[in-house]
């Protein structure tokens, strides 16, 4: 990091090209707050991957930030060009490589350590944030990483993230610990939250009426006053209580080699950020990465851009409306799928088609759908639906051919040991196409004329593994 301080610097005109999703738009607010104290010229812009080739060097210096590193540059560097590298993705070139002019690449893999577990995009730019002595913007940092999902396996940071929360504790910004993996901390009531617990299907899984009557059952308030209470009510024996009953209930719901695995899925590390309030979707770090991802969503970063930067005026009453129209229009498709019956069933995965679908969220529905069909009865002996990881097509657009692939599964998949975003970057190769990710959420592309063959490689790819 010291030679990209040094280069950061002594440069007076500085573009920030930075990804957009949560990681990207945290990275970026990262930079460009630095920036600002600097008091350095800047502009952030925010881009996709597939903008890369059509961009050209305007400025003394370009910093691409969570984005990068897999992507060939030779056609933005020149003599006279200043580039910096903050990418936790896997690189394409080697390290040290020479090029033309200054160029620098910052990456995790160069010092053997995994992008996709221990540092995000954001938490580069944090390190580089913290060499100008800028440590009370390592909260963005730890909201980079549970943006992107960097905790989501085992349920805690890991890593250079961990180094990056404890900058944050010690500076009375981030409180870690550990509580029910139960989503809407800070703003669901308890028994809405409960309703959406989990990717396997339970008695309480979307049904209110089934979570009022379990915490009925387990001498659990509903109400505080007349007010519901939310997960972030509940004392410590409630949560205890809740937490045995939620191990119970997956337990008769799993096969046997499973159940060492569902302690992981009912509790794990959650972190909350002291200077926002209480109830607010922005104290807890899952419910304000989806607030910055429902900006991305609907194509407004420099929304969640101005909130992370400190704007708690229109911007963020502007990002409390996109996050309601992002639950709404999850709401529709979702209804969409299941009265139209848009899933299909193979033997070990299951799929749909999500043309009518915005390619952006195609993902996170995929997810929501995890548990759909559980409800019917099985046979002896066959797969329940959350066992099945599922796929969600959708074509390209923009005039481009292929179709991009994403996939969701079953964290207890994961914890019996496939890597699925090492799967579907195999499956893709062998169509032509590319791919990777998460071991629980991963996607690929693949031309269009190949998906059958795609779709029968990889369900015979994982027979017997699940």
């Amino acid at each position: 990091m010291h030679k990209a301080h040094e280069l950061v610097k002594n440069s007076e005109d500085i573009k920030i090209l930075t990804h957009i999703d949560c990681d990207g738009i945290s990275a970026g607010a990262i930079l460009s707050s630095t920036l600002d104290r600097l008091g350095v010229d800047h502009e952030v812009e925010f881009i996709s991957l597939d903008m890369i080739p059509g961009l050209k060097s305007e400025n003394e210096l370009t910093i691409f930030s969570d984005l990068g590193s897999g992507q060939n540059l030779d056609h933005f560097t020149t003599s006279n060009s200043k580039v910096l590298i903050l990418d936790h993705h896997p690189p394409l070139r080697k390290m040290g490589s020479t090029w033309k002019g200054e160029f620098i690449e910052i990456n995790p893999y160069y010092f053997d350590i995994d992008g996709s577990s221990q540092v995000s995009g954001g938490g580069l730019s944090y390190l580089l944030a913290k060499k100008f002595g800028f440590e009370d913007l390592s909260w963005i940092g730890v909201l980079s990483a549970v943006g992107d999902m960097q905790n989501s396996l085992t349920g805690r940071l890991e890593g250079l993230n961990t180094y990056i929360l404890k900058d944050g504790v010690q500076r009375g910004l981030v409180r870690t610990f550990n509580d029910l993996a139960i989503y809407g901390r800070q703003t669901r009531p308890l028994y809405i939250a409960l309703s959406y617990f989990g990717d396997v299907k339970l008695p309480i899984s979307n049904n209110k009426n089934e979570c009022i009557e379990l915490l009925k059952k387990l001498d659990i308030a509903r109400k505080k006053g007349k007010v519901p209470r939310t997960l972030s009510d509940l004392n410590e024996n409630e949560k205890e209580k809740l937490f045995s009953e939620l191990v119970k209930m997956l337990t008769r719901e799993v096969p046997s080699k499973y159940v060492k695995y569902i302690p992981l899925l009912v509790s794990g590390d959650f972190y909350d950020f002291l200077n926002e309030e209480r109830y607010s979707p922005l104290r807890d770090a899952s419910e304000f990465s989806t607030a910055v991802n429902a900006c991305s969503r609907h194509d407004q970063p420099e929304i969640a851009l101005k909130v992370l930067k400190g704007n708690r005026g229109i911007a963020l009453q502007d990002m409390q409306s996109l996050t309601k129209k992002h639950r709404r229009y999850l709401a529709q498709k979702m209804e969409w799928i299941e009265n139209e019956g848009q899933i299909k069933s193979l033997e070990n995965i299951r799929y749909f088609e999500g043309n009518e679908i915005k390619s952006n969220v195609i993902g996170t529905i995929a997810g929501m759908l995890l548990t759909y069909g559980d409800d019917q009865e099985k046979m002896e002996g066959e797969k329940k639906q959350w066992q099945k990881p599922m796929m969600a097509f959708t074509e390209m657009g923009d005039e481009k051919d292929g179709l991009k692939v994403s996939l969701r599964c079953s964290r207890l998949l994961a914890y019996d040991g496939i890597h699925f975003g090492n799967l579907i970057k195999k499956v893709a190769d062998k169509v032509g196409g590319t791919g990777g990710g998460h071991s629980v959420a991963c996607g690929a592309y693949i031309p269009t004329e190949k998906k059958e063959d795609f779709l029968k490689i990889f369900n015979n790819s994982i027979t017997g593994l699940i």
